[in-house]
């Protein structure tokens, strides 16, 4: 399985220039993050990537659904690999607004509050990167799925802190 971060979000542009939350809630992609996710597929197609799994953020949908179009591969999406909730963008957007946004996703099973509660422990994040191992661990193409998620979660998962649009294989 591969596990990417998005590509850079608005948030992020603002947060790295000044090490200031921006308040805003769940951005989008900035120029720069649009840029980086047509490199990522780029990247991923070499990778023999068939599916791919996204949380329901809107920086990892945008993120993903370049990859997907550019790879012509499926997208679901998934709400345990959402990031941490701790920063104005870790606050999401409902699912109905989702469904608008992205018609031919599936967001059905999304609680109306689906992001979690903010200050969400590092102990919970661990957990949920552990439920989401044990679910995937025996999926027959694991090794040509693709996650696009956040730092926090990768962090969990796998103990490696991503740049934006980068990925790592887990064994």
């Amino acid at each position: 399985m591969i596990v990417a971060r998005h590509a850079e979000s608005e948030w992020n542009r603002h947060y790295a220039a000044t090490r200031i939350d921006p308040g805003l809630r769940d951005p989008g992609l900035s120029v720069r993050g649009r840029e980086q996710a047509v490199r990522l597929a780029e990247t991923l197609a070499a990778e023999g990537v068939t599916r791919l799994i996204a949380s329901p953020f809107r920086r990892t949908l945008e993120t993903a659904s370049v990859v997907a179009l550019a790879l012509s591969v499926p997208l679901a999406v998934e709400p345990l690999i959402r990031e941490r909730c701790v920063f104005s963008c870790d606050i999401g957007t409902p699912p109905d607004q989702l469904q608008t946004l992205w018609p031919t996703l599936d967001f059905g099973h999304l609680d109306p509050d689906w992001w979690g509660v903010p200050a969400e422990s590092e102990q919970a994040v661990w957990e949920r990167a552990q439920a989401f191992r044990t679910t995937t661990e025996t999926l027959p193409d694991r090794a040509t799925v693709a996650v696009i998620s956040h730092w926090a979660f990768i962090r969990a998962l796998t103990g490696i802190e991503l740049d934006n649009a980068t990925f790592v294989r887990l064994a």
